[in-house]
C-alpha cells in the first residue's frame, strides 16, 4: 500500500480542436463550474487540428477565475525552455497563481522536425529534459542575483537574466515511461503524470513509484515531494462491466480510491471531452472518492507531503 498524503486534485483534460473552439473552452469552464481543480490540454504544436496549446491556455485563464490550467504535457522540442519559463511565470502571474507545467521530452519527431525541431534520441531527449527543468527552475529563482549560466548541450543558457518569478511555486510534472525518465522524475520533478492508457497494468504504476522514490531519496529528497498523477479515461454505465472506469459512479469512487490509497495517485485527470462526465466527476465522484480516502488515512499513518506537493 502506498499513500504520499497529497490533497486529492481532480482535473479534465481536454482535446485542442479548432474545429469548435467555443465548446472546448466551455468544457474548461465547465470544469470549473461543477467543481474540478484542473482544466488541462494535450501539446502537439505540428497538429494542424489543434489550437495552439499555449495561446489557449491564456485565453482559457481569462475567461475562468479560479480552475488551475496545465499543459498536458508540454512539447519540449518545440518550445524552448528559456522562453516557456517566461511564459508560464507571466500566466501565472496573469492568472493569480493559476498555472501548473506538464512538460514531456515529446515524440512523433517527423512532425516535430518538420516543424523546426531537433530529432533527439530517447537518451537524448531526456538529457534534453533534464537541461530544461535547471533552465525553468534559474530563471524562476529570483532571488539568485546572479545571471544564468547553464552551458548544456541541447538548451544552453548562458548569461540570461532571470524573471520574471511565478506568483506561486509553479509544480512541474513530467509525463514519463521509462527508467531514466522516472529517475530524473525522482530526482528533479514536482509531478509524475503518466497517462493510464499507455501502462501496462497497474503494476507498472507500483514500478514507477519505486524507482521515482527510490531516485528521490539518492537525491536527497522526500520521495512525498512528488506528486502523482494519472490521466485517465472510463465512461459512465448503468451497471458495473468489470472494466476499470467502466461503471456507474460508485464504481468510479472504489476504484479511484483504490488508485490513490494502494497506488500513491493523488490527482485524476479525466479525458473524454464528455460533459456529462466532466460533471459528475466534479459533483458527485470527486467529493466521494475524498470523504472515502479521507476515512481510511483516518486509521491510517499517512505521511505529510514534502515541498513541490
Amino acid at each position: 500500500m502506498t499513500d504520499y498524503g497529497h490533497d486529492l486534485l481532480f482535473g479534465s483534460f481536454i482535446t485542442p480542436t479548432n474545429a469548435d473552439p467555443e465548446r472546448v473552452v466551455g468544457l474548461a469552464q465547465l470544469s470549473e463550474q461543477v467543481g474540478l481543480d484542473l482544466a488541462t490540454f494535450q501539446d502537439h504544436p505540428y497538429q494542424p487540428a489543434f489550437l495552439d496549446t499555449w495561446t489557449l491556455l491564456s485565453w482559457v485563464a481569462a475567461r475562468t477565475r479560479t480552475i488551475r490550467l496545465a499543459p498536458n504535457v508540454a512539447n519540449l522540442p518545440l518550445r524552448p525552455p528559456a522562453v516557456l519559463a517566461r511564459a508560464v511565470a507571466s500566466l501565472d502571474l496573469l492568472s493569480g497563481g493559476r498555472v501548473e507545467l506538464g512538460l514531456g521530452a515529446g515524440g512523433f519527431w517527423d512532425a516535430i522536425e518538420a516543424m523546426g525541431g531537433r530529432r533527439l534520441t530517447p537518451g537524448q531527449g531526456v538529457d534534453a529534459l533534464r537541461e530544461a527543468v535547471a533552465v525553468v527552475r534559474a530563471l524562476w529563482d529570483t532571488g539568485d542575483r546572479s545571471r544564468v549560466d547553464l552551458p548544456g548541450e541541447y538548451w544552453p543558457a548562458v548569461g540570461a537574466k532571470r524573471g520574471p518569478a511565478p506568483a506561486h511555486p509553479v509544480g512541474i510534472w513530467i509525463g514519463a515511461y521509462k527508467p531514466r525518465m522516472l529517475r530524473l522524475t525522482g530526482e528533479a520533478a514536482d509531478g509524475w503524470l503518466p497517462s493510464l492508457a499507455y501502462l501496462r497494468s497497474l503494476q507498472d504504476l507500483d514500478d514507477g513509484n519505486a524507482r521515482i522514490d527510490e531516485a528521490a531519496a539518492a537525491a536527497g529528497r522526500d520521495p512525498s515531494a512528488v506528486r502523482r498523477l494519472l490521466n485517465v479515461g472510463g465512461r459512465l454505465t448503468p451497471r458495473p462491466t468489470g472494466e476499470l472506469l467502466v461503471g456507474p459512479p460508485r464504481q468510479w469512487v472504489e476504484e479511484l480510491a483504490s488508485l490513490a490509497l494502494e497506488h500513491g495517485i493523488s490527482a485524476f485527470v479525466v479525458g473524454g471531452d464528455d460533459p456529462t462526465l466532466i460533471a459528475t466527476v466534479g459533483q458527485e465522484i470527486a467529493p466521494a472518492v475524498r470523504e472515502l480516502v479521507a476515512a481510511e488515512r483516518s486509521t491510517a499513518h499517512v505521511p505529510t507531503p514534502g515541498a513541490g506537493a
